[in-house]
């Protein structure tokens, strides 16, 4: 298809489509880049169906391998380089990764952008679209997508797809250069031809190689053309400019109607959600979008997919800034979910690392008051939590992951139970699984490459990391079937549970001095009158115990609580007494780095 006019919606839409899920707080998401995943090459893994594979080019990581790129001066220079460029990850790659993903306990998988990019352009991450209406060639085909969500969702798998609607690739340039925002339009040279050089001029294009497409993309007023954002926090330069070398597309005419070009690419999305059966979106930079536009996107997407059955199709919306004007914004433009970028990342990080009280995490989410929620449990499915991803804009020049830093390699299991049974749709990133530290300071380096080739991780080359036998991945495995199993990790209300050492005062698990906190951090989650009572240890190297408050009217003094998950499995089925205790309390220990639960 050259225009979205060819599309022709009733051959797409007359077929049978996968429902969406009746509640997506039931969902943990895994979100992955296509590029960085896996080839299909590798051997010594399990295949979807459990079979080991013995056949392939890619041996298994060993701690022995990690640096092996490192050599020389030029190996790691070239181990460098090689993480700003295509590695070679396909959409089949990770059709053949599906079984891996089910056996963690994931349920949703968030995939990165996989539209056709810049020709010559090494946006391997997927931004910088070129061709609405395609697949980019080095991530597969049309068909390889539609295969993957056919394969995804015979294995209970949903398939969440990440869209971009505020800009393209770098499709033309500028007759002055490098402009920046300054509220005027700048002129342009024309889009690029198959070399890269701004010499076609605006209006139709024959060349499928060239320029912007669909067909309806193809004229000046498309394009805001207002230069290279500078203050990412201004109105109107964040909502008008440029990302980089980006452009910007105009969503609205000058009335504030929805511009030919917002349209167009609504239809292209509409398209790929019928094409390949997909369940929701990730809707990349609403918060550079105008929230009228953004909710015409939204609108008529939910639209569309009830009309074909997908009532409850999700749109999860990337709003950075501060949380007030994240879920304001949700609001506005009529989305289902925001990401919980930075505040949430950042407390659930550092509690778990002991730098930040536990207060700081679970206030996020306390009655939901201050962002004018009056129940405590509407945050459980209107934010995707987590606390490693792709950018970490949080962290400024020190990007890397959780395993990092700070004894993140032993607290990792901690941190992803406490993202699994707290409020919010849990998404893990991946290789968080297999401790990928990410380390570096840049963005490639919290990109590794999961199937090794050119840009492994650990600093390694030509090893896969896709390990089930990783204490790590067995272990979230475990939390993940856990929650599976128990509604109230899923939906109750949550409260952070006050601690005591010696049974009489009791008080919030807090920073104490200098040192990072090492202590045992409780939370109750309680649905249809069930308490779960789940705790974590964020000492990385020994147990810990406290006196912990539960509910008196539920568990009064004289119940018996069994531990029903510990990370240490001999002393599961350890039975507890509630005593009267502030109220009333039960003594409990967690293992060093350990998630514990209780009812």
């Amino acid at each position: 298809m050259r225009s979205v006019s060819e599309i022709d919606v009733e051959r797409l839409t007359g077929r049978a489509f996968h429902p969406s899920p009746v509640a997506w707080e039931d969902e943990v998401l895994y979100f992955l880049m296509v590029d960085r995943f896996s080839d299909g090459r590798e051997r010594d893994w399990r295949d979807n169906d459990g079979v080991s594979v013995a056949f392939g080019e890619t041996p298994r990581l060993r701690p022995e391998n990690h640096g092996n790129a490192l050599g020389t001066e030029a190996e790691r220079a070239a181990w460098r380089d090689a993480g700003e460029r295509f590695t070679g990850g396909t959409l089949r790659g990770l059709r053949g990764k599906l079984g891996y993903l089910r056996r963690l306990g994931i349920t949703a998988v968030w995939v990165s952008p996989i539209l056709k990019q810049v020709p010559g352009v090494e946006s391997y991450h997927g931004y910088g679209t070129q061709d609405f209406l395609d697949v980019d060639p080095r991530f597969g085909t049309p068909d390889d997508l539609r295969d993957l969500v056919a394969t995804a969702h015979a294995m209970g798998i949903r398939v969440i797809l990440d869209v971009v609607l505020n800009h393209t690739g770098d499709v033309f340039d500028y007759a002055v250069p490098a402009p920046v925002w300054d509220g005027s339009t700048f002129p342009v040279a024309g889009f690029r031809d198959t070399d890269g050089k701004p010499v076609l001029p605006f209006g139709p294009l024959t060349d499928r190689d060239t320029g912007v497409w669909p067909a309806e993309l193809q004229t000046l007023e498309t394009f805001t053309r207002e230069g290279r954002i500078q203050d990412w926090d201004r109105w109107p330069e964040y909502l008008r400019g440029d990302f980089q070398t980006l452009k910007d597309v105009a969503l609205l005419r000058p009335d504030g109607s929805p511009s030919p070009a917002l349209a167009a690419l609504t239809r292209a999305y509409q398209f790929w959600l019928a094409f390949a059966d997909l369940d929701g979106f990730r809707v990349d930079t609403v918060k550079h979008m105008d929230p009228a536009a953004a909710r015409y996107f939204a609108s008529a997407i939910h639209e569309f997919a009830a009309s074909i059955g997908k009532e409850n199709f999700y749109l999860i919306a990337e709003i950075t800034g501060p949380r007030s004007f994240a879920f304001r914004t949700l609001q506005a433009v009529g989305m289902d979910a925001a990401l919980g970028i930075a505040d949430v990342q950042d407390h659930l990080e550092w509690l778990v690392k002991g730098r930040q009280n536990p207060v700081d995490y679970f206030g996020l989410f306390r009655d939901a008051l201050q962002d004018g929620k009056d129940s405590h449990t509407w945050y459980r499915n209107r934010v995707v939590t987590g606390f490693d991803d792709h950018d970490q804009v949080r962290k400024g020049a020190r990007k890397a992951r959780f395993a990092a830093t700070e004894h993140g390699d032993r607290l990792a299991v901690a941190a992803l139970a406490l993202n699994a049974a707290t409020l919010g749709i849990p998404c893990v990133y991946y290789g968080t699984e297999q401790l990928f530290d990410g380390a570096g300071g840049d963005d490639r380096y919290i990109r590794e490459a999961m199937f090794g080739g050119a840009f492994g991780p650990f600093r390694s080359r030509g090893r896969h990391a896709f390990d089930e036998d990783h204490p790590v991945y067995r272990g979230l495995a475990r939390v993940l079937a856990l929650r599976r199993r128990v509604p109230a990790l899923r939906r109750g209300r949550q409260y952070l549970r006050p601690i005591s050492g010696d049974g009489v005062s009791f008080g919030p698990p807090q920073i104490i001095g200098d040192g990072p906190m090492r202590a045992v951090v409780p939370w109750s989650r309680i649905f249809a009158g069930h308490e779960v009572l789940c705790a974590i240890n964020t000492d990385p190297f020994a147990p810990r115990t406290a006196w912990v408050t539960v509910d008196r009217d539920l568990h009064p003094p004289g119940t018996e609580l069994t531990c029903h998950f510990n990370t240490d499995q001999h002393l599961e089925g350890t039975v507890v007494r509630a005593e009267p205790r502030n109220g009333s309390a039960i003594p409990v220990t967690v293992p060093a780095g350990g998630f514990v639960a209780y009812w």
